[in-house]
Order: C-alpha cells, then structure tokens, then sequence
C-alpha cells in the first residue's frame, strides 16, 4: 500500500475553497467547511494523512516537510484555485521526484484530459466519484486495470480508463468523523450561520434537483439521492458527539437533506434520543408536519437556497420551487422557531434592475435570520456554463470565477445588464437586508442574551468590513 498524503493545498489568504466547499472564494466572514471529499477517501486508505492547510494557517515550508514521507499525493483542487494548487504539486515533486501526484474535485472530474496536458506534474486524476478510484490507486493495483481514472502512462501518453460506476451501498463508506479526529483541530472550521465548533458530514450523496448552477449534482454526486441508512447515520453521531464533546451543532451538508422526508424523519428522532443540536440543507418546500417532527427532535436550522425572488429566473434555472410555496414554508419555519440561513445568487440567466430590486424586497419580505448573497458562477460541467459559453454571457478572463485574492467575481453578464453592475448589488444587497431597525434589534437581542455571540458577531462585523474593501479593490479592477 503507498503511503498517501491527502492534501488541501495553502491558497489565498482567508480563501473557503476546501474539499467541502459548494463555491470556492473569500468569505464574507471567516468561514472554513470540513474537507470531506478528502477525509472519505482518507478513510479508506490505511495510514494515510489528511491536511487541510488554509483553516490550519499552514504553509507550503509546512507541507513540503510531507513529500518524503509519502508515496502519493492526492490534492483537491477547484476551477479557482487549480493553477496554485499545481504550483503546491511542483514544489511537492521537486522536494520528492518520485512521489505521484493526484488530483480530484470537479475541475479534474469533468476536465480530465486538458488538467492533464496543463500541468505535466500530475500523475493522475481520479474521475467523478472517485474515493474506491484512490483507494485502488493506493492499493498499488495497475493503473490500466483502475476505473474513473486518467493517467500518464509510461511513455507520457494520457489515458482516460472507462468510467466508474457511481456508489450505491453508501453503508460501505467509513465514517469521516474519526479522520477529522485524527487529522483536524475542529476548533478551526468556522461558519457564520452555525453554532462554532460546529461538525459536517455526509447523510447521503446526489440531489434530485437539476437547478442549471448547482456544482456537485452535475460533476460528482449526479441526480440520484443515495443514501446512507438511518442507523449508519445515528451511530456516527453519536460516536461523534463523544469524540468531540465541546460540538456545538452538526450539520448534515446533503445537497437536500429532506428530498427523501421519511428517512430525514427517522434520522431526526435518533438524533433526538442523543439529545444532540443539529442544521441540514433544505428545499423550501418541506411540509409544516415535518418541520415540527425535525424541531421536536433537535433542529436548529435549515440552510434554504431561495436564489432569487422572481419566479421567471426560478423557472429559468430549473429550481423546481414555487415563491408561494417558499412563503408558506418560511412562515412555518418561523413559527416554529426554526432558524433560516437563506443563500440567494445575483446574476441567474434572464436578472436585471427590476428583479434584482425584486429579489431583494422579497427576501427582507421573508426575513431569513442571516443571508449569503453569492454571484452566479458557471462552473464547469454545468448547463449553466454550457448556456453561458453557447450565449456570450462569459468571457474567457473572467472564467476563474475569483480575482487574484480570492475574491468572486461576475464571471456572467449580459447585454441589458453589465458585470459591474450584478457585483455592485450584492453590496447593495447586504446592507438593504442587514441595516434596517428590525434586522438590526434581531442582531443586537443576540449579542446581549450570549457574551459568545456578543464576541463572535462583533469579530464578523470587522470581518464583513473588510469584505466589501477587498470587494472594492476587486471592482477598480472588473470588466465593465
């Protein structure tokens, strides 16, 4: 077996674009998702290590110290961060000339052979779903026999083997959470919306959704809801809970966690018996009798993506959500007592002014506890950059979706609406949400009842300060 070195490469200063990140970029404010596509695989290798260099504020000096003590080294990179995390590779192979070299994530996944002619470093990138890939890679077998994988063979020549088929006995997975017990110091990882130290993972992988944007469904996880069995999912919890008895919260990051509502039921009732604070993604379309089993039994919050708040662009990006239903939904949560964080995106296919302002009305209507704004960002692999490419709404500069800081840029724009002006509203955007009285007495009540949250929203508030300045620079610098 090789020793393996699983590795999230140091990148920009602050930058969130680990192995468990949706869209990579600078945050708003600090906020660091658990590397899970790299502790499964790490799972199943024997003797391997996981590092997660941003969260940890490791250098690369730090990570060069790993090359000789390695055989193989498997980086997840991201469409933002591939070209710095090939320099991370070279640096990696000058320090150990016979060390492999593997990449995963979605850049890799749906662009295989043109990674491979761009950086003559890479060894290999595993393909799609990709952890029993690695593990075959580890256990030394012949890469021609190994699928999902692409590689340069003997003679330089690279060879893209048949694909894998994707994992349906998702129980055959080890749990991630012992990785992270070996490997991570939780106290690092950080989001804004969820109690601090907080714990990611996986129920299941797959969303039946087919919104055009949306990154995992369209290179990794597909369109099949696969998922774990309740009783799988309770016992890592629990075992969880007591390893890292100072967890605040767990959060199950699914890409829709209740698309299937009898399981996420049943699993929300073992959760109660453990007496344990739990948040999920959710589609705003779950029945108020659902939501009230979930609250029984320890819900906290749900992280909704509304997107926009104008039905045509919902329509147009295949959302399957009705601004009705959505309403209704919230308004239960609320009653409930169910926190909301709601994620909204500027810049969807058929935006302008008019439904900017709409969207923003919409959601200060609904009134979500906090709000991420992001900007449409078309991966690719996704319809959304095949309807960009095949329309002239992306321009090739823009196509790394982040300037050289790491901050998102408006990669889409169109002939009534410009970049500059879909990256101006998301300032626009916040401070419509965030300062007015209402939202700010929410806040305030917060910070008085909790001397935690009193420290924590005071240090985000700098944070987000110093977002919109860096966003600033970023402007002087966009296309018009």
């Amino acid at each position: 077996m090789l020793r393996t070195l699983f590795l999230q490469a140091p990148s920009f200063d602050g930058f969130d674009g680990g192995a468990g990140s949706r869209y990579q970029a600078k945050r708003e404010i600090k906020s660091f998702w658990y590397p899970t596509w790299l502790a499964q695989p790490a799972a199943l290798v024997e003797n391997s290590t996981l590092i997660d260099a941003p969260p940890h504020k490791q250098s690369l000096a730090d990570v060069l110290v790993h090359a000789r003590k390695n055989d193989m080294a498997v980086l997840h990179t991201s469409v933002p961060s591939f070209k710095s995390d090939v320099k991370v590779a070279e640096a990696l192979k000058a320090e150990n000339p016979n060390l492999k070299i593997g990449m995963i994530g979605a850049k890799v996944a749906v662009d295989a052979d043109k990674s491979l002619r761009d950086a003559p470093v890479i060894d290999f990138v595993a393909r799609n779903e990709f952890d029993f890939t690695i593990k075959e890679v580890a256990d030394d077998h012949d890469w021609a026999s190994i699928k999902g994988m692409s590689y340069r063979n003997a003679e330089g020549v690279i060879v893209h083997n048949e694909d894998r088929a994707l994992l349906h006995d998702m129980d055959s997975l080890p749990w991630v959470t012992p990785i992270y017990k070996r490997d991570l110091t939780m106290e690092n990882y950080f989001i804004g919306y969820l109690k601090h130290p907080y714990i990611s993972v996986y129920s299941g992988r797959g969303c039946k959704s087919h919104c055009t944007f949306c990154l995992w469904p369209q290179t990794v996880g597909g369109h099949l809801y696969r998922t774990r069995s309740v009783e799988n999912v309770v016992e890592e919890i629990a075992w969880a809970a007591k390893a890292f008895p100072q967890t605040k919260e767990f959060f199950f990051d699914d890409d829709t966690f209740t698309d299937d509502l009898p399981r996420a039921e049943a699993i929300a009732k073992g959760l109660g018996k453990l007496g344990v604070t739990w948040s999920c993604n959710a589609k705003a379309n779950v029945p108020r009798k659902s939501l009230e089993v979930f609250k029984a039994n320890g819900l906290r919050l749900l992280l909704v993506g509304y997107e926009s708040g104008n039905q045509q662009i919902l329509y147009n990006i295949k959302k399957g959500m009705r601004i009705e239903v959505a309403e209704r939904f919230t308004k239960d949560c609320h009653e409930l007592g169910i926190v909301i964080h709601g994620t909204f995106i500027m810049g969807l296919p058929g935006e302008t002014e008019e439904t900017i302002r709409e969207t923003i009305d919409w959601a200060r209507k609904i009134n979500p506890h906090t709000i991420q704004v992001s900007l449409a960002a078309p991966y690719p692999g996704t319809f959304l950059y095949k309807q960009a490419i095949e329309n002239g709404w992306l321009d090739a500069e823009n196509a790394e979706l982040v300037d050289d800081n790491g901050i998102q840029i408006a990669p889409l724009h169109y002939p009534h609406l410009s970049h500059q002006r879909i990256f101006e509203n998301v300032e626009t955007f916040y401070k419509a949400f965030y300062f007015r009285p209402k939202k700010i007495a929410s806040i305030v009540g917060e910070m008085i009842t909790s001397p935690d949250m009193m420290k924590r929203r005071l240090r985000e508030g700098v944070e987000f300060r110093d977002f919109l300045k860096d966003r600033k620079v970023a402007a002087q610098s966009a296309p018009a």
